[in-house]
């Protein structure tokens, strides 16, 4: 038997009640929602304003024609007189005559030849020449070709070059360059240095230069003439 229920406990008489009270929580949430406002920042609108006198005026495409080629007009064939040949009916015949000169191997042949003088060209004497036909030749007493006479000339330097104290004490070393003039009867003048290393060791060089033994002359045509000479000397220190 199912117990009964008491009349304070008979939730069917306040039905009503909490459908009012539902209705009316859910319409303030409405209104709540309608109300919410969400936080935001301000942001700064940025617009490029251009004005019209900026902008660039906007020049038309054209498109170029090509330029149509001349035509000349048709070169005109002019037709030249025309020559026409007729044969010669005629019997007369030209008047030619042809002289036979009996020439037979007896004959004698006069034949004259005329003397050709040539000038020959002066030397300057006092030029320096730096190629000539027959070039200077050191130790021609001992050497036959200018081959010979460089391979004689640096066995001399080498003999007879002093190294300067001063140049060794300081390690100076490398390779002078001397230039000099073989004269007409082969001695040895006008001496340069044309790259020098250190004031002592050019000192060196050009006395080694300036006792070299003379040289066989240099000769242009077969005349002796003036020639420039150059040389190297290395200073090695060992």
């Amino acid at each position: 038997m199912l117990p009964k229920k008491g009349q304070s406990a008979d939730l069917e008489k306040k039905k009503s009640l909490f459908f009012e009270i539902g209705l009316a929580i859910a319409l303030l949430l409405v209104l709540i929602a309608f109300k919410w406002q969400v936080p935001y920042e301000e942001t700064e609108e940025i617009i490029n304003y251009q004005e019209l006198s900026d902008v660039d005026e906007i020049v038309p495409i054209t498109r170029q024609e090509p330029e149509k080629p001349d035509i000349k007009p048709p070169v005109q064939v002019r037709l030249q007189d025309v020559i026409t040949i007729v044969e010669n009916d005629s019997e007369d015949t030209p008047n030619i005559e042809i002289k036979d000169d009996q020439i037979s191997e007896d004959s004698e042949i006069e034949i004259k030849t005329a003397e050709v003088a040539y000038e020959e060209e002066e030397i300057d004497e006092t030029e320096v020449f730096v190629v000539v036909e027959e070039m200077p030749i050191f130790r021609p007493d001992i050497c036959k070709t200018m081959t010979e006479g460089n391979i004689e000339l640096n066995k001399y330097i080498h003999n007879n070059i002093k190294y300067p104290v001063i140049a060794q004490e300081n390690g100076i070393t490398g390779r002078v360059f001397v230039s000099f003039v073989v004269g007409r009867k082969g001695e040895i003048k006008d001496i340069k240095i044309l790259r020098g290393i250190d004031p002592s060791l050019d000192r060196e060089a050009i006395r080694v230069i300036k006792n070299l033994p003379a040289f066989s002359p240099g000769k242009q045509r077969g005349v002796p003439v003036q020639v420039t000479y150059s040389t190297a000397i290395n200073f090695i220190l060992q």
